[in-house]
């Protein structure tokens, strides 16, 4: 786990030891989104949140990663069955409502108390009250004079910790008597002062121990790190791909992988075969121009790919035909060098010199079919074209 950064004056008051220990050898997600959950309320200046509060924030801070990138917030069971209640109630409002995959927090609150007595999102939110409230604090458990075994029932754990708070180590919060999602916790004024004053430091941490668990339980994801919260569209490296692919149509007829027409250069954008949002990505091997008015109808989903790839595959073997008889194509492709040229196998084997159509097509697949095998697996739709 990596080490917390905490201004050293909250030492002498405060556990902080414990509070580190506060997302060790989880068996879920939970800890992660319910501290991060916690605090981000502390950081709008809340001294006290129900369970439900909590909780629909944390469904607020899955929404996209779930939803957008498909990923699976505790992997899945053999049977390919979602694992994790919080990944089940963010797919459960999504069924519930028309919210979009980048809602704001606001809309997605606004649609969690509309459809709170929905039974089957009532019961997600039930079961992640049972176990992470109270494991969430266990790192502070038996470091002081009363002893208890962390196996203990959720409401023995509460009293335990209650008690523990009075007489032996402040703990960042405490319960009260209220049962269910109206359970309220209070959060210590020491604990507030001490996480609004390194806010930031704080969900750093929370936040690089949380890409790591979610690799793990995504293995076959890239770039997770980019798929926690919605991307600025500045990142996408498109200017040069755009300019290369220009030169190309004006110099030779380019029939549109899904239109079976030929691309018109002022109707056309640039488009992933395999969506950007799963490769993370501007590799112009996965880049291709395709109608414009077609692109918002693909949008995140994959395409047939035994329908389409072999003219995908075409169209890529015309732009490495031109790149290698004509310099000034070879030109714009060199442009592609920063930020669309990184694939180690593209640059030693698909773009080198020499290659026939079939063993251009041969390579192209060998390394494109695993990426696109991967995000079918994560979850991906198949586009209807029809």
């Amino acid at each position: 786990m990596a080490d917390l950064i905490i201004d050293k004056k909250y030492y002498n008051t405060l556990d902080i030891e414990g509070f580190s220990r506060m997302m060790k050898d989880p068996s879920f997600c939970y800890k992660f989104y319910w501290l991060e959950a916690i605090i981000q309320l502390i950081s709008e200046n809340k001294a006290e949140a129900t369970y439900e509060e909590i909780i629909d924030e944390m469904i607020s801070n899955a929404w996209y990663s779930v939803l957008e990138f498909y990923l699976h917030l505790s992997g899945l069971f053999g049977d390919s069955m979602i694992k994790d209640n919080l990944e089940k109630a963010v797919n459960r409002l999504k069924d519930l409502s028309d919210l979009p995959n980048n809602a704001s927090k606001i809309e997605i609150k606004n649609r969690l108390r509309e459809f709170e007595t929905d039974k089957e999102l009532h019961g997600y939110k039930m079961e992640l009250t049972k176990n992470v409230p109270v494991k969430a604090l266990s790192g502070f458990a038996n470091r002081g004079i009363e002893q208890i075994d962390l196996n203990s029932s959720a409401g023995r754990m509460i009293a335990y910790y209650n008690r523990l708070s009075k007489s032996e180590i402040l703990l960042p919060y405490t319960f009260d008597d209220s049962q269910g999602l109206k359970r309220v916790i209070t959060f210590n004024d020491d604990w507030i002062q001490m996480i609004q004053d390194n806010t930031v430091a704080i969900l750093g941490w929370i936040q690089l121990e949380k890409v790591k668990w979610l690799q793990n339980n995504n293995p076959e994801v890239p770039g997770l790190v980019y798929k926690m919260a919605p991307m600025d569209e500045k990142m996408r490296k498109l200017n040069s791909v755009r300019k290369l692919w220009v030169a190309v149509l004006e110099m030779t007829p380019i029939i549109d992988v899904f239109k079976d027409e030929a691309i018109k250069v002022d109707e056309y954008d640039v488009d992933h075969f395999i969506p950007w949002s799963f490769v993370m990505n501007d590799e112009l091997w996965n880049l291709m121009p395709m109608d414009s008015s077609w692109n918002s109808k693909k949008s995140n989903k994959l395409p047939q790919w035994e329908q389409f790839f072999a003219r995908f595959a075409d169209n890529q073997f015309i732009l490495y035909e031109l790149m290698h008889t004509k310099p000034g194509i070879h030109k714009l492709y060199e442009g592609c060098y920063r930020d669309n040229l990184h694939s180690i196998w593209a640059n030693q084997e698909l773009y080198r010199q020499g290659n026939t159509q079939d063993e251009f097509r041969v390579i192209l697949e060998k390394n494109m079919r695993p990426v696109y095998d991967s995000a079918r697996r994560q979850g991906y739709e198949i586009w209807n074209i029809a």
